[in-house]
């Protein structure tokens, strides 16, 4: 099983295509706050359509407390300013798939605290900023999962 972390997500409607998403491929799902949005809000519940009761989910009140409840896992960090793209990695089950927020990505101290092989990006044509949240997170997960031959869940 992989584990897709969301760093500070601030749009409703990500995150609860993310929770529907992660009910289908198996994978867990992990929020550090704050979030941008109020858990019960109705944009995340109708985009998660209640999957949220079906999925493997867990928050944090912030990074630090994220980081020592995910031990000794590899992390790799989804960021425009990765070294390597998503398709050069051969995932294992158990790594952490790490994603900033929609508004400002993930913060340089926590990029740079990671070995610049865990910094991923994911290809765009020149002059694009980034991708949706949920789309870059269904992109990375399904990687990782194809790699194992779509045994068991994410």
């Amino acid at each position: 099983m992989f584990h897709i972390a969301l760093h500070e997500p601030q749009i409703a409607p990500n995150t609860g295509n993310i929770m529907r998403l992660v009910a289908n491929n198996g994978c867990q799902l992990h929020l550090i706050e704050p979030l941008g949005f109020d858990f019960e809000e109705k944009k995340l519940r109708r985009a998660g359509l209640d999957y949220q009761d079906l999925g493997r989910m867990s928050r944090y009140p912030d990074y630090p407390t994220f980081l020592k409840a995910m031990g000794d896992r590899r992390i790799f960090a989804l960021t425009t300013k990765g070294d390597h793209t998503y398709a050069e990695v051969s995932f294992e089950p158990g790594d952490v798939l790490l994603f900033g927020s929609e508004t400002s990505g993930l913060p340089a101290a926590i990029r740079e605290a990671l070995p610049s092989g865990q910094c991923l990006r994911i290809p765009m044509l020149p002059n694009n900023r980034s991708m949706n949240l949920s789309n870059a997170v269904a992109l990375v997960s399904y990687e990782a999962w194809r790699q194992q031959g779509f045994t068991g869940g994410c």
